[in-house]
């Protein structure tokens, strides 16, 4: 059999300026060609891997499919599942083979049209179906926070079911895991360990701004012997940009709403040796009434700095135990000096505004403290601590990219602090 593609000539009209005879034929012949004509069932002159009768097709092996004689070809195929994502593949150059190039998905089901060529040039079609087997080792990914409204400065996290070191593995999660915006931004994700990944955009979320996040991953191969599992979306919606920025030098805090000062509030921040800690802060959640102790913070009971207090409106930055709130014993300090021990205290009145006026997810800052800076990851929300530079290297899909080391003094440090 000659290997090299057949010309055919195709009759083709012209249309001419010309005064022709009622009852002329335009065109004539086409019928005749073999490509005009229905395709053939190719059933018998097509093969593939097909598992044994009852079984499913192992998802590490390609599909292949050949011609069982010398006399036709493979013109086509076209193998997609459930959800409309095909298969690729390559065909030989003399047509017999088609092998797929891409890995199968595994508990998919697949429909395969065949399109083929006789030794005459008569189209043939054989249409055929297969299952994969389930994934043995499913990977997943769940999201948070949990669905509702947040402030500008919330992250995106997604929590994988088993660990994945090998950076390309680390790449087919981080493009299956998708972030839409609208309006649109500009965002990465960031591999804080082998199982948990941030996602924030360049800037902070814009006012009003609906997410929606999905992990399609159900069926794709990530690496050896590993395959995605479902996982649950997740749709968020962005409210008012509120901005706090607490100064403890001037100790004075000034809140934004959409840009505006909407308050000016004095307080109270850590006194020597128990600073509060610079840098911008994600609102983790809001308590009413918290019950604060400095043995919590390693104070020894019965000591000149030990304390136990009821303390209200307060709100959490750190899981250390950072929060803002209701410090009605330093009121004659507030917006003089810093006398707590390092949370930001001001007046139960102010702290009452405060607590009703943000939300997960705003913004409280930290200036002119003489304490160390926000942890990035493992004490709340540090992500915005980072560049967009340094936070673009703790993605997979950035060439030269790495993974910073996780700060994690969280379990040591859970307790509250006043």
């Amino acid at each position: 059999m000659n290997d090299t593609p057949r010309i055919r000539t195709v009759p083709i009209c012209t249309l001419l300026a010309l005064t022709v005879a009622a009852g002329a034929t335009a065109c004539a012949g086409s019928g005749d060609h073999p490509l005009s004509a229905r395709p053939y069932d190719a059933a018998d002159e097509i093969s593939f891997n097909a598992p044994a009768e009852g079984k499913k097709a192992d998802p590490e092996k390609p599909l292949e499919i050949s011609v069982k004689g010398d006399d036709g070809r493979i013109a086509d195929v076209t193998a997609t599942d459930e959800s409309g994502h095909h298969l690729a593949g390559e065909l030989t150059a003399d047509g017999h083979k088609w092998r797929s190039t891409a890995a199968l998905a595994a508990g998919a089901r697949y429909t395969v049209r065949v399109a083929t060529e006789d030794e005459d040039g008569a189209p043939g079609a054989r249409t055929f179906t297969f299952e994969t087997a389930p994934a043995k080792r499913a990977l997943t990914a769940t999201f948070g926070p949990q669905a509702g409204t947040y402030g500008v400065g919330q992250p995106i996290t997604a929590e994988l079911s088993l660990p994945v070191k090998d950076r390309a593995a680390r790449a087919v999660v981080e493009r299956a895991l998708k972030v839409r915006s609208a309006p649109a931004v500009e965002g990465s994700w960031y591999w804080v360990d082998d199982k948990k990944l941030h996602f924030r955009p360049r800037e902070y979320w814009p006012s009003g701004a609906s997410i929606s996040v999905t992990g399609n991953l159900d069926g794709l191969k990530v690496g050896d012997k590993l395959y995605g599992g479902a996982s649950k979306p997740l749709k968020l919606t962005i409210g008012d940009r509120i901005e706090a920025v607490a100064d403890a030098g001037s100790h004075y805090m000034t809140v934004r709403k959409n840009g505006e000062v909407i308050n000016t509030i004095p307080v109270t921040t850590g006194k020597p040796g128990f600073s509060t800690r610079n840098g911008i802060k994600v609102i983790l959640g809001k308590e009413y009434y918290v019950r604060m102790r400095g043995t919590s913070i390693g104070i020894a009971e019965g000591s000149s700095e030990s304390y136990d207090l009821p303390v209200y409106y307060a709100t959490r930055v750190t899981w250390s135990g950072e929060y803002v709130h209701a410090a009605p014993w330093s009121v004659g300090s507030q917006g003089v000096a810093n006398v707590s021990h390092g949370c930001v205290g001001m007046s139960t009145e102010n702290a009452a505004w405060f607590y009703e006026t943000v939300r997960p997810g705003d913004i409280v800052s930290v200036v002119n403290s003489f304490g160390d800076t926000m942890d990035t990851f493992g004490n709340g929300f540090g992500d915005w601590n980072l560049d967009w530079g340094k936070w673009r290297q703790g993605s997979a899909l950035v060439a030269d990219g790495g993974n910073a080391t996780v700060t994690e003094d969280a379990k040591a440090r859970l307790r509250p602090s006043i």
